[in-house]
């Protein structure tokens, strides 16, 4: 028995070795053991030819359309290939969408160039009327792509993703951390809209705020925290898009409630609570001149406070965002780019001085331009303190920060 047992073990290794020995005529299979360069899979080797140099036009188009149909479905864009030389029709409005969408396509295997058009010609018309006579959509439920309006990177009270480690604020701690999520939720948007022929989206935006103060905390004698406040957003932005231009009407609500921790500790000292809540509007117009340099800005109006923290009605937002050196990140499939971002505010309630607020950090996006990022930073701010109730004391900080989102 046991004899037997040794022989079909000895058979199965045997079979085993003899599976993992390459063929001797195999050189390439020989070569890629030993050569760890040559068996690294690379973009191109996912596609289902050897490779696009002697691929056909039409094989190209089809897959290159393919691409841009499954993550810019929003939009018709027409794909034609003519000795691998790409020319794209129907690019959204939207100048820094159609520029990523180009960036793309330069990007992928076997093109030699890109090219963006208005209009087919008779000939290119006649070859594709079985899939392309078909309408652009007039909208679309609950869109995926990207964002109309991008958030304003550096503006304290804009619903993002967010976590910063808070040094020197004299109101909050000298060692702080602040909390932020929120973001943007596409509801409908609608395609060649107005004579500018943009694109027009409603959605909610929903955010929270809240901070944590890590110095100095009062009755209690092991390291600790407690929460000091927290801000609460809710509204519904109304966007528009084309060419460099995008613009933001929004309503919303905003308020702030003190951390029971705090409360409890400080009993003694009687804090005055009070409701720092108000609704606003604002209406905020952006242009981005170029992929480096974008310029923003508008005025806003709060047209009803509580009773316990009245607010004078007005205020103004504007600012600029840099973008410079970004580099493609090969290994990672990924674009990066170095940016600085300016955000002032001045609100009547604080005499019309100045809120200002500089970021400078590293961005990474699986798209140039648009879609979602994860940002590293360092921030500076100087003014007057937006943790809720605090809203009229001054204060002045910095921040190590770390973001994702839009």
């Amino acid at each position: 028995m046991s004899r037997s047992f040794a022989i079909i073990a000895s058979l199965c290794a045997l079979s085993l070795w003899a599976a993992e020995v390459p063929d001797e005529d195999d050189e390439d299979e020989v070569i890629a053991r030993f050569d760890p360069e040559l068996s690294v899979i690379k973009r191109g080797d996912s596609l289902p030819v050897d490779t696009f140099e002697h691929a056909t036009d039409p094989y190209l188009e089809g897959y290159i359309q393919a691409l841009i149909d499954a993550n810019y479905y929003e939009y018709s864009v027409i794909v034609v290939v003519k000795d691998h030389k790409v020319t794209l029709y129907n690019l959204p409005k939207n100048d820094l969408l159609a520029k990523s969408i180009i960036a793309y396509v330069q990007d992928l295997p076997g093109v030699t160039s890109v090219e963006a058009k208005e209009a087919m010609t008779k000939e290119e018309t006649k070859v594709r009327t079985g899939y392309t006579e078909a309408p652009r959509v007039s909208g679309v439920w609950f869109p995926q792509a990207t964002v109309l309006f991008l958030p304003l990177i550096a503006a304290p009270r804009e619903p993002m993703y967010q976590v910063n480690w808070r040094v020197g604020d004299r109101v909050i701690g000298k060692n702080a951390i602040a909390i932020s999520l929120g973001d943007d939720f596409p509801i409908f948007r609608w395609h060649d809209v107005f004579c500018w022929h943009g694109d027009l989206q409603i959605g909610i935006q929903t955010g929270i705020w809240t901070t944590f103060n890590f110095s100095h905390v009062p009755n209690r004698k092991d390291n600790s925290c407690e929460l000091m406040n927290t801000d609460y957003l809710v509204g519904i932005p109304v966007t528009y898009a084309f060419d460099k231009w995008s613009f933001r009407a929004r309503i919303y609500h905003i308020s702030g409630h003190l951390g029971d921790e705090v409360l409890c500790n400080r009993e003694k000292l009687r804090l005055d609570r009070r409701n720092p809540s108000f609704e606003a509007i604002d209406v905020i117009t952006s242009y981005q001149f170029s992929s480096a340099l974008r310029l923003y800005g508008g005025p806003g109006v709060a047209f009803h406070s509580d009773r316990s923290f009245p607010l004078k009605r007005l205020y103004a937002i504007y600012g600029m965002e840099v973008r410079l050196f970004g580099q493609k990140l090969n290994y990672h499939r990924l674009f990066g780019t170095p940016f600085f971002a300016a955000n002032m505010e001045n609100w009547q309630q604080q005499h019309w001085n100045l809120n200002l607020t500089l970021k400078l950090g590293y961005e990474f996006s699986k798209l140039q331009g648009v879609g979602r990022k994860m940002r590293l930073y360092i921030q500076y701010y100087q003014g007057y303190s937006y943790e809720g109730q605090f809203f009229n004391q001054r204060v002045r900080y910095g921040e190590l920060g770390f973001s994702w989102g839009f």
